[in-house]
């Protein structure tokens, strides 16, 4: 035991994790439909019930507020249509495994339970797993729940198994990607930051001492920091993945930046100088990094030399995609550092120092440019929106009213990606950062 709290001490003792389990999608389970859960003896109860230490309205609260509940309806709009016919596919978007795979929860025929339909649409058990393992024990007296989790239900408690889940649709996995294609068919750009998006969603659950005596809590900046990681982390599997990290000749264009070509041909957007120091060159695509800046200022906070590494194995990567270096290496290289850094952040105490030091980190380099691209600058701007709310919560800011109002303006400059303007947001960053810590 000593040994092993030396080891914890020190990062080199991997604990086993409960992240590893396979995703919804991917479980061996039955799914048993979202109708299991709907009886107002179970989670379909209109009013919240008083001696319970779950609300128990959960259902009702997922169908009539949650947009999850809609996803596999918009597979039959007239917009899924005319992407499905663009895409030139036999069968329609609510037939279609590229499109279910992400707006349903498409599992085998033989994984489906009695009462299992796929117009259920993003369901419970889409996120909590398939339910037939579970479905009877987890109601039983001496239900846990890591007994919950034993028995399959997936760990949504645990900030990087939620990463991995919400990231497979909203950003893409190994087995379903938004692609260039795909968006050049007509679905709208896939824009997603996962703690400012946790906050969005209607919240089927209160976070108190008997939950936390349950389950783990997190904070808004972990969640966010670890989400970067992850999708630091996906987005160089792609890349070093011939299958997906091409497309016929090209490359995946899904993972540059939108903008870089989206533009009128006569505007001249070229810089002496890209945000990470190196020299521009005329003609060519830009990998979108926005993940990788945010990356970067998470691991200068927690480590100024691990910042320095992600920040020089990130320019490594770029000059390496612009034909100066092995592109490969340097996406694994840079997939370690993001590793180390979701690692790291795992057993990061939080405190008002440091979720001060990634803010002012964010809010400088957005001050000072560094941020020119649409996808960064809103990438920052969702950050900043997370981070703010849990300083203000946590007492860390003078006055939330301000941080705001000025968070607001800063997010007025994002309205309309096509006609973005850095040196508004420049100006916008800088007066909110007045807001976070006067010079």
């Amino acid at each position: 035991m000593r040994i092993a709290a030396l080891l914890l001490i020190a990062g080199l003792l991997i604990l086993p994790a409960t992240h590893a389990q396979p995703l919804p999608y991917q479980s061996p389970h039955k799914t048993e439909g979202a109708v299991t859960c709907a009886s107002s003896l179970c989670h379909g109860a209109i009013k919240t019930w008083q001696d319970s230490n779950i609300l128990q309205n959960e259902y009702i609260t997922w169908s009539r507020l949650d947009k999850h509940a809609r996803a596999y309806n918009v597979l039959l709009n007239e917009e899924s249509k005319r992407i499905v016919t663009n895409l030139g596919l036999k069968e329609p978007a609510h037939q279609a495994k590229i499109c279910l795979d992400c707006h349903a929860h498409n599992v085998p025929a033989g994984r489906h339970g009695e009462k299992f339909s796929i117009n259920d649409n993003i369901t419970c058990e889409s996120c909590h797993g398939p339910a037939e393992r579970w479905i009877r024990s987890h109601v039983g007296p001496d239900a846990t729940h890591a007994s919950n989790i034993a028995d399959g239900m997936y760990p949504t408690d645990d900030a990087t198994a939620r990463a991995k889940l919400c990231l497979s649709c909203h950003f893409g996995n190994k087995d379903k990607l938004v692609t260039h294609r795909i968006m050049g068919a007509g679905h709208p750009r896939m824009s997603f930051e996962l703690s400012s998006f946790t906050e969005m969603a209607p919240k089927h659950f209160v976070i108190d001492r008997d939950y936390g005596e349950r389950k783990r809590v997190w904070d808004a900046v972990k969640v966010w920091a670890i989400g970067q990681a992850l999708m630091v982390g996906e987005t160089m599997d792609w890349l070093n993945d011939d299958k997906r990290g091409r497309d016929g000749l090209f490359p995946e264009l899904v993972l540059f930046d939108c903008h870089a070509c989206h533009r009128p041909m006569a505007e001249n957007r070229l810089q002496a100088k890209t945000p990470l120091g190196m020299s521009a060159t005329p003609g060519l695509v830009r990998l979108n990094d926005s993940n990788m800046l945010m990356l970067r200022v998470i691991a200068r906070a927690i480590d100024p030399a691990l910042g320095e590494r992600v920040g020089a194995r990130t320019v490594a990567l770029h000059r390496a995609i612009a034909g100066d270096g092995d592109a490969k290496q340097a996406a694994t290289e840079l997939k370690s550092a993001s590793t180390e850094v979701a690692r790291r952040v795992q057993t990061l105490n939080v405190d008002a120092k440091l979720m001060q030091t990634i803010a002012l980190g964010l809010a400088d380099e957005g001050t000072n440019g560094v941020y020119r691209d649409y996808a960064a600058a809103e990438q920052a701007a969702m950050a900043l929106a997370s981070i703010g709310q849990f300083m203000i919560q946590q007492g860390a800011l003078k006055s939330g009213a301000a941080f705001n109002a000025q968070w607001k303006r800063l997010n007025e400059t994002l309205r309309y990606d096509e006609k973005f303007k850095p040196q508004e947001f420049m100006a916008r960053m800088s007066e909110l950062r007045a807001v976070l810590a006067p010079r």
